[in-house]
């Protein structure tokens, strides 16, 4: 048990960082947000396809009817997932975006508990309590961004759309303990092919050698190298662990589109992630907030 923890706090650690530099290879490639999802899962699936051949994971009998219903039915909220959330990086900026759709960790442990049973305790409610008044706090000093075409509100909505969706796709992985990861990954970026492949534009393709190196950086690192890492770290650590870690990607998120877009950090955001990596350390450490407030009494 404390081997499968220590491996998946790793695989969800490696998974957050690679997250939090998506959105500039998104800005950066200059498409269309359903093209970028469509390429993402196209190279994505590519590349699962030949781990999963390599792995002897593509023979008959290997997935029953009802694991792949549920992984299609999670490669689906992935795909609206991804739709939302690179929508509103334009409107409401990526540090913005990718702070309000960390809220999910909050719908995560609420359907756990409504649909797992799993056990909601004070002290994760308090750390949760205190990583969202840290994400409020992040909010509220709305960065100096330019170039972003309006509707904040708008981009905040989308960034929640995108997080509710999240957290049904990993409660549909949470079903899925025991199937390899590589497999439940190219299922779901196969779907996304499939759903994106009429609303896909092949009239007007990238004409040049880095857009395309961009999107093919999405689809084999970001969706192949990554959901394998998240996924396999999902069936291995409890619900509010993964919630937990999950907090290191708009920290990733910031820290990127401070350095790649010039996009200042206010000292109210600086204060905000600080108060939101406490937040992660205390779920991850199993503090409880009468423990910590004795140790420094002491």
């Amino acid at each position: 048990m404390q081997n499968d923890i220590r491996s998946g706090t790793a695989q969800m650690t490696a998974a957050m960082l690679i997250s939090g530099t998506i959105g500039w290879f998104v800005v950066m490639s200059g498409q269309p947000v359903s093209g970028v999802v469509f390429w993402r899962c196209l190279f994505g699936a590519i590349t699962l396809l030949v781990v999963c051949a390599s792995m002897g994971l593509l023979r008959p009998g290997v997935i029953s009817l009802k694991t792949l219903v549920v992984a299609i039915l999670g490669g689906i909220a992935i795909v609206l997932n991804w739709l939302l959330l690179f929508a509103s990086y334009s409107h409401a900026s990526i540090s913005i975006a990718t702070t309000v759709y960390n809220t999910q960790p909050f719908m995560l442990l609420a359907l756990g508990a409504l649909l797992l049973r799993e056990r909601i305790t004070a002290a994760k409610l308090f750390w949760l309590t205190l990583a969202f008044a840290g994400m409020v706090a992040i909010v509220e000093a709305k960065p100096q961004a330019v170039g972003l075409e309006g509707g904040y509100g708008i981009g905040i909505a989308m960034a929640l759309g995108a997080a509710f969706f999240y957290a049904l796709a990993a409660l549909a992985a949470k079903h899925l303990k025991g199937t390899t990861p590589h497999l439940i990954a190219l299922i779901q970026v196969s779907t996304g092919v499939v759903m994106l492949l009429p609303m896909t534009d092949f009239s007007s393709l990238p004409t040049d050698g880095s857009t395309w190196s961009l999107l093919a950086t999405m689809g084999i690192v970001h969706t192949g190298l990554m959901y394998v890492l998240l996924y396999g770290a999902i069936q291995k650590l409890p619900i509010h662990l993964t919630g937990a870690l999950s907090f290191i990607y708009p920290i990733a998120a910031i820290l990127v589109d401070r350095v790649a877009f010039g996009h200042a950090l206010q000292p109210l955001q600086i204060a905000g992630a600080a108060v939101i990596l406490l937040a992660a350390a205390g779920m991850n450490l199993g503090w409880t907030p009468t423990r910590l407030l004795g140790a420094r009494a002491g």
